[in-house]
């Protein structure tokens, strides 16, 4: 298309309307394997923008593809039309009647954020996705879908009421439940909404198109039953069947991806909040045909939901730092596990229900263990299960766990004999398949493992889909059963429910969206499912160097392991840190998912000399943090800081190094440097017309203030002190890492530390040692950072045992040792690395640790009462120590802590102090971390181990914010 009329089109829009080809590589995939380059991507700001949109489609030939979360499984959002992503700007609640329980909402809004809206009302929005936290109501309508939770709420058309929307002709419409009257009259309009119902009243009330609907669509009786459109859902409804309930274009909608109409807002019927309590019976089985038996036992006794995970699901879950915690109820090394929830009147109700259970079930022979999960370990058990889909991606390698016929739904007391028939099929090709999900009402995702990326596993992809898809037909079943049609199943429509119903499909779509605008090529009219795919057979892969090991991986190969899920995507009400900029922006180029899409795409299709020189790379991964949320809180586990810091090693290599950059990756250099003058050097950064010069040299944020030095570094006071102290040393040890931060900047700290550790009873050893690199490690000069990673290890590998440990004060420094290093040195080191870290602790680790051990206890410290407020660092996070500090905080028997939940505090080493980063990192700090600081009560304690996250709160809220040592010293007794 000419690009004059695609600047026309972005004059007249509210909002904003992107071509260039960044942004189209963006959005060119989804949570599928499809990826096709739209046109366009639109950023509707009203509904004014969405008419001039269509007009222009309807106009110029093109058309639109309405987008919200992007998570779609089957290639819904992928096209070659405009993407329009409602997500950024339609996400406003828009009434609420909590007498009559409905809601009116904008497709923006987040499933997980309007049930926080709607809690102070006791009312519940009940359809539940794994991607709850980041599903979006318009992407849920558009796919029907459900969730786990659906034996009881069913799917996302059961609580549809209205649905505003605009027709392919521009004109806007309501859709309701109407009358026998009121339908008769809409039949008698003179526009296009008359037409539809007029066809539609022509249509169903055909008594040959009614026999073809009963007989060939999926059974009645699997409520999952989202294969093509809703004709036998309109046809169960008055005027086609005497007393059934009213007539309501809704569930056509409701699974319709967005090919009929654009929707504008929702009206949905809300239930009351549940209140009962519900515990988790987690039942281990031996493999998944003993489990498929015991859920039907599981189903007589009403469970609130029924879910399975598989052995491959959970071995999956040990590569996962987040999740391998979540694992804490599996017991030995089951072949499969039904987490079923019962609910009752109290604690004691639920077990006597469970024990029926388990008693009918041991009666058959089935299940060797039972535990029950309550209270808040039952979030965990979900979080691990919801973790499913993106855990698959962890598999190393290029065969990988395939969205091919992972949405199949039959009758549940078909399931057991389907799915053995169904692993039958499978095992004659060579395949075998992942199992999880929906067990109570029929529906497994099964994933068999295929390597797309061949020609052999193309054309497996296609032979296994269309083997399944004539299983699932003998059954009576829906080949979808919530994830939709889209690109992968709709050339199955007609074989699944017949030519005759096929052609009634054909001609909905034709009445409704005669020009094809509303995202063509879905559900009907659909490509060969094994085309326009991420990976082209025809292409071999490239041998692409990195600095990093990636777990046996390559490069690209990590960053393939993302699949879309939008994790990454979850907002701050959601918790977790995963992804900062994302938080702030709510822009689809600053997550996680972006950044691996950009790479996949550039290391593949690059005809560059260097891959990695593309300024597209440079522009996505400008606002990462490297926070490394997404190291835990993917369940793929992408580490994009990794990868970061990879492309910009490879990106310096073929553009040079910036002036800025150096001087950040040499910043212990630079400290130490000036630490030979502090009395000079801190003049000059806290004189205002210095400091100034020098932040506009370094280009640095004019609001922000510059750290200063002490005047002696640690490692001088600290071997100028031991040179002076001869008393008698303590029996147990610790080895005490310099930091570069702690060692020039934060220097009280680390005395404070170092005298605490020693009130507390240990010797505190000192070896010359190599600083961390972290520095180096965040601005990509990975070969430099190489050097001291093996200076390092080799110098403690031969010091530290399981009574010696070797301690820091700054989190991201000492957690080098455990995840930076052991992929960085060389091969030989790669042994001495993983013991080094092993021994490579927090210093609040260590306190923790001799707590536990009886070494520390409250009766070393005041029993004076005090609040601590808490902000860990984001690579604490990562790792899973936010109770580590939390729990070292509280050992002073007075002192009670609670955490905020923040996620990243938006500083991130450097990147605060950045010119262009300044205004994003006060952001991201507004989300959570500062309102919680500024409605802290008098005398409460700021408490923040990292020193970039005491600068922040310092420069963003003017609150000292201590260390933890600190606090503790302060605590001990005198």
């Amino acid at each position: 298309m000419d690009e004059l009329l695609l600047k026309q089109l972005a004059a007249i829009l509210e909002g904003e309307l992107y071509w260039d080809q960044k942004m189209r590589i963006l959005y060119a995939t989804d949570a599928s394997a499809y990826r096709e380059l739209p046109l366009a991507v639109a950023i509707p700001r009203s509904v004014t923008d969405l008419s001039n949109l269509i007009a222009f489609a309807a106009e110029h030939g093109t058309s639109l593809i309405p987008r919200a979360a992007g998570t779609s499984l089957a290639g819904q959002v992928v096209g070659h039309g405009i993407v329009v992503d409602i997500s950024r700007h339609f996400t406003d609640i828009l009434e609420l009647n909590a007498a009559e329980k409905w809601v009116r909402v904008q497709p923006g809004v987040i499933r997980d954020e309007l049930n926080t809206f709607l809690q102070p009302h006791g009312l519940y929005f009940g359809p539940e996705t794994s991607t709850a936290n980041r599903a979006m109501i318009g992407g849920m309508v558009g796919n029907n879908s459900c969730g786990s939770n659906s034996l009881i709420y069913r799917s996302t058309r059961e609580h549809c009421l209205e649905i505003d929307a605009l027709l392919s002709d521009g004109s806007a419409v309501t859709f309701k439940a109407l009358s026998f009257d009121a339908f008769c009259e809409k039949c008698e309009q003179q526009d296009l909404e008359g037409m539809l119902y007029r066809e539609i009243r022509s249509m169903l009330g055909d008594y040959q198109n009614q026999e073809h609907i009963r007989r060939e669509f999926p059974k009645p009786t699997i409520d999952r039953r989202n294969t093509g459109y809703a004709l036998d859902m309109l046809l169960d409804s008055d005027p086609f069947m005497a007393g059934a309930e009213p007539f309501n274009f809704c569930k056509l909608l409701c699974g319709s991806e967005g090919t009929l109409a654009f929707i504008t807002s929702i009206k949905l019927n809300l239930v009351d909040r549940p209140v009962k309590p519900s515990g988790l019976l987690c039942i281990h089985f031996a493999d998944v045909a003993e489990a498929l038996e015991a859920n039907l036992i599981a189903l007589k006794h009403k469970p609130l939901v029924s879910e399975l995970m598989d052995h491959y699901i959970l071995e999956c879950t040990k590569n996962n730092i987040q999740q391998a915690r979540n694992s804490f109820f599996v017991e030995g090394d089951p072949g499969a596990i039904l987490v079923v929830e019962y609910d009752g009147d109290d604690i004691a109700d639920i077990k006597r229900k469970v024990a029926l259970v388990e008693a009918d079930m041991r009666a058959g022979g089935l299940g060797y263990s039972f535990p029950l999960v309550l209270g808040s370990d039952k979030k965990r058990v979900w979080d691990l299960r919801k973790a499913g889909l993106g855990l698959l991606s962890n598999t190393p390698g290029d065969n990988k766990p395939v969205a091919v016929i992972e949405d199949t739904a039959v009758d549940v007391r078909d399931l057991p004999a389907y799915i053995a028939e169904f692993n039958k099929i499978l095992a004659e090709q060579g395949l075998y398949s992942v199992h999880y999900a929906h067990a109570a009402t029929g529906e497994l995702h099964l994933r068999p493992i295929i390597n797309l990326k061949t020609k052999e596993g193309n054309a497996q992809f296609r032979l296994v889909a269309t083997q399944i898809a004539q299983l699932v037909k003998r059954y009576g079943g829906s080949l979808s059963g919530e994830h939709g049609d889209g690109r992968l199943r709709g050339e199955f429509i007609a074989l699944m429910l017949g030519e005759h119903n096929y052609k009634l499909l054909k001609d909905i779509k034709r009445t409704w969206d005669p020009k094809g605008i509303f995202n063509p090529g879905k559900i009907v009219d659909t490509a060969p499912m094994n085309s326009s795919l991420r990976y082209d057979p025809e292409k071999p892969a490239k041998a692409i160097k990195s600095v990093f090991r990636y777990n046996g991986q390559s490069i690209l190969q990590h960053a393939e392991q993302c699949n879309g899920s939008g994790d990454c995507r979850k907002t701050e009400l959601s918790g977790g840190t995963m992804c900062p900029s994302y938080m702030a922006t709510r822009n689809e180029q600053d997550t996680t998912r972006a950044r691996a899409n950009m790479l996949r795409e550039m290391l593949t299709t690059s005809t560059e000399r260097n891959p990695f020189d593309h300024e597209e790379i440079k522009e996505v991964m400008d606002l990462c943090l490297s926070c490394k949320g997404c190291k835990s809180e993917c369940p793929s586990s992408v580490d994009m800081a990794k990868l970061k810091a990879d492309f910009l090693q490879a990106y310096y290599d073929s553009n040079g190094v910036p002036f800025r950059s150096w001087m950040i990756g040499h910043v212990d250099q630079m400290t130490k440097l000036v630490s030979h003058f502090p009395k000079l050097y801190n003049w000059a950064v806290g004189n205002s017309w210095t400091s100034g010069v020098m932040k506009r040299i370094l280009g640095f944020a004019s609001e922000r203030s510059i750290p200063t030095v002490g005047e002696v570094s640690l490692r001088k006071w600290f071997t100028d002190r031991a040179q002076l102290n001869s008393r008698d040393k303590p029996n147990r040890q610790v080895y005490f890492f310099f930091d570069e931060f702690t060692n020039y900047n934060d220097v009280e700290v680390g005395k404070k530390a170092i005298l605490l550790l020693e009130r507390l009873g240990y010797q505190v050893l000192n070896v010359p040692h190599a600083f961390s690199g972290r520095g180096l490690l965040s601005k990509g000069f990975l070969r430099e950072a190489r050097k001291l990673a093996k200076a390092n290890v080799r110098r403690f590998a031969k010091l530290l045992n399981e009574e010696v440990c070797l301690v820091a004060v700054e989190p991201s420094t000492i957690l080098t040792f455990r995840d930076e290093y052991v992929d960085l040195v060389q091969e030989d080191l790669i042994e001495e690395a993983k013991y080094t870290a092993k021994y490579a602790l927090t210093i609040e680790e260590f306190l923790l640790r001799e707590k536990r051990a009886g070494r520390i206890g409250p009766e070393q410290f005041t029993n004076q009462e005090k609040e601590v407020l808490l902000h860990t660092h984001c690579q604490q996070k990562a790792w899973g120590l936010q109770p580590t500090v939390a729990e070292v905080l509280a050992v002073p028997s007075g002192y009670s802590v609670k955490n905020i939940p923040s996620g990243c505090c938006g500083m991130a080493g450097s990147f605060g102090y950045e010119e262009e980063h300044y205004k994003i990192s006060q952001d991201i700090g507004e989300l959570v971390l500062f309102p919680a600081i500024r409605a802290k009560a008098e005398g409460v304690v700021v408490a923040a181990p990292g020193a970039s996250c005491r600068h922040q709160i310092q420069d963003g809220v003017q609150e000292r914010a201590y260390h933890p040592v600190e606090i503790l010293y302060d605590a001990l007794k005198t």
